[in-house]
């Protein structure tokens, strides 16, 4: 029974291996920063998998920003900052949804960045998916939750019309008071104690830097990233 149940695990792995190895991160050939200014950073489980910044691609014309990965990522532009009360917002559009993988990725804006491109590094952002969800995260330095932790449907959220679509999205993160929210489309999908951000292994402050925000094996173009005070 032993053996018979190894040779079926064994099995299973083999199955499910290609499903997994389809979803690893697919680096770009002509990847870089072109955007003027502009710096990043990929997650810390892309680098242990051999990948580099210049696998995913941020370029940037007539004020469009293109972002296209590749490992997931993380971009700002050291000019960019924001202190006490703001909001930061930037409208995302991806041509083609879906066009690098086989299931919906995120994309967002971020902010709050700290010690950026460094091991200690610490931000959040939320992201849309062109399916109707959202997530909210943050790193400080390891990865934590803010949302739950798989993504959430607001009836707010732009859904593609099918694979291959355009979808468009306006994603925004505040900071007032005690609380950040993160609003989509100009709705508030997500609200948050700030007390239970910015605390020891998460968030430094929500002062610091802001920027844009892309999972693994996806493009989007990027318009209209702003802050205002509040």
């Amino acid at each position: 029974m032993r053996f018979v149940f190894g040779s079926a695990l064994a099995a299973t792995l083999l199955i499910c291996s290609p499903a997994i190895a389809q979803d690893a991160a697919k680096p770009i050939a002509d990847g870089g920063v072109f955007a003027k200014g502009w710096q990043g950073k990929i997650d810390a489980n892309e680098e242990k998998a051999g990948m580099t910044l210049n696998n995913a691609r941020l370029s940037e014309k007539g004020g469009v920003l293109t972002g296209r990965t590749g490992p997931a990522v993380t971009y700002w532009n050291p000019a960019n900052k924001a202190a006490g009360n703001y909001t930061v917002k930037a409208t995302f559009e991806e041509r083609e949804y879906m066009g690098l993988n086989d299931h919906p990725h995120p994309y967002g804006v971020m902010i709050g960045g700290n010690d950026l491109g460094t091991e200690t590094q610490s931000f959040i952002y939320c992201a849309a998916y062109g399916n109707g969800t959202f997530i909210v995260r943050g790193m400080g330095p390891a990865p934590f939750q803010v949302s739950q932790r798989k993504p959430e449907p607001n009836a707010a959220i732009n859904k593609a019309a099918a694979k291959g679509s355009p979808v468009k999205q306006e994603i925004a993160l505040s900071v007032a008071g005690d609380k950040i929210t993160c609003s989509i489309n100009g709705t508030v999908v997500g609200s948050y104690d700030k007390a239970a951000v910015v605390a020891a292994g998460k968030l430094k402050s929500t002062d610091g830097i802001y920027g844009v925000r892309f999972a693994h094996n996806t493009e989007a173009t990027v318009t209209g990233l702003a802050m205002t005070k509040q």
